[in-house]
């Protein structure tokens, strides 16, 4: 299979021989028998590996062009279990746009280890090389697009900077899925996903998913990810798996949706700013087009009174006011207070997240709709500011 759309529609549906089933069994076992003394099935305790979740994560690595993949409990697992590479005195360098559960984890969890990180625009080679600690850094942790702000990174001109440096390379792929992105093919060594996003697609199940480029980091990632053990459990791999056959359909639709409401916001004369890449006006637009294949269904937009903010929250009723994102239902969020109240203040005024900005994550129901709903929770908070 060429297409990715195939890939996708096609999961699990070629790997049970024995039934010919083309919707892969759910093995709820936690252990498998031995035929004998030194012989395995390939299966000995869940943990270490399952049937469902074999199956999920070789699709995975495939989708992703790595070589292996593994499925996490939560995508805060993954990134956890990434985490775990590192050591007392280690330095990471990460997106100053950051989404606010990895920055509590880095500052509040990690630092407790000896891990520590500087906060920098990664699309700037001179602010990653003013923040280099030779002898300590050890990767580059990039999101792009960023959460909230749709900051885009280079991710190939990066990647080669840090190659030259002798550092690891991560990439968080949750915005864009592998369907729009592949940064293993852009020159990254570990992507990482909050899977419960828009793979899985229904807001239904939580799990993550590392993905690794390379025998040596593939061995040492599986070695984490077992001894840790934040693994995802049959019943939910099989749910992400029935979920990402239909990945393709809902990142068009989710695309195609977020465009035109992003415009319409932008002409929108109680907005000030709408963060979507895909506009032309967007800065990162270019870099967006060449290493992308598409643009995701999240953007945020600032509106110009930040008054108008919980009149407008309270009035929405087709978009439900609820953290979250990537499913098939439209969710807005308020960052300041909800997915990025662990940012100090500081930090979240100098990349622009204040008390004007909304996120939305923009569902699968006719465009139409969403903007109605928009139009009169908006027209709701015009008439109680006068």
């Amino acid at each position: 299979m060429k297409h990715i759309e195939s890939k996708l529609a096609q999961i699990g549906s070629l790997e049970d021989p024995v039934t010919g089933a083309v919707s892969y069994p759910i093995y709820q076992s936690t252990a498998f028998r031995h035929p004998k003394l030194g012989q395995s099935t390939g299966f000995d305790y869940a943990r270490t590996k399952s049937p469902t979740r074999k199956v999920l994560e070789e699709a995975f690595a495939e989708l992703e062009s790595g070589d292996a993949a593994f499925a996490c409990s939560s995508g805060m697992a993954a990134l956890q279990t990434v985490f775990a590479m590192f050591q007392s005195g280690d330095h990471l360098l990460v997106s100053l746009d950051l989404y606010g559960g990895t920055y509590r984890l880095i500052e509040q969890i990690m630092s407790r280890f000896g891990v520590t990180a500087s906060y920098v625009d990664t699309n700037s080679i001179d602010e990653l090389e003013a923040n280099l600690r030779p002898g300590s850094t050890k990767a580059v942790l990039i999101e792009t697009p960023t959460n909230p702000l749709m900051m885009i990174t280079d991710v190939e001109r990066v990647c080669g900077w840090a190659k030259r440096k002798g550092l690891t390379t991560v990439v968080d792929n949750t915005l864009l899925t592998p369907f729009f992105q592949r940064p293993i093919e852009l020159g990254a060594d570990i992507v990482v996903h909050s899977a419960t996003k828009y793979l899985a697609g229904h807001n239904d199940v939580l799990a993550g998913l590392i993905v690794t480029k390379g025998t040596e980091l593939s061995q040492r990632m599986f070695f984490l990810h077992n001894s840790i053990g934040a693994v995802l459990g049959p019943q939910d791999s099989w749910l992400l798996m029935r979920g990402m056959k239909t990945l393709a359909l809902r990142m068009e639709r989710h695309q195609s949706n977020a465009t035109r409401i992003a415009e319409w916001l932008q002409g929108h004369d109680m907005v000030s700013k709408v963060f979507y890449p895909a506009l032309s006006t967007h800065p990162g637009h270019d870099i967006q087009q060449r290493q992308s294949s598409g643009n995701t269904g999240i953007f945020s937009f600032k509106m110009k009174d930040a008054r108008t903010i919980e009149p407008i929250l309270r009035h929405i009723r087709l978009i439900a006011f609820a953290e979250s994102l990537g499913g098939v239902e439209s969710l807005m969020t308020y960052p300041a207070v909800q997915t990025h109240a662990d940012i100090p203040e500081e930090i979240r005024r100098k990349v622009g997240v204040d008390e004007r900005l909304l996120r939305f994550s923009v569902g699968i129901e006719h465009a139409d709709d969403l903007i109605d709903d928009l139009s009169q929770a908006f027209e709701h908070a015009r008439e109680e500011l006068k």
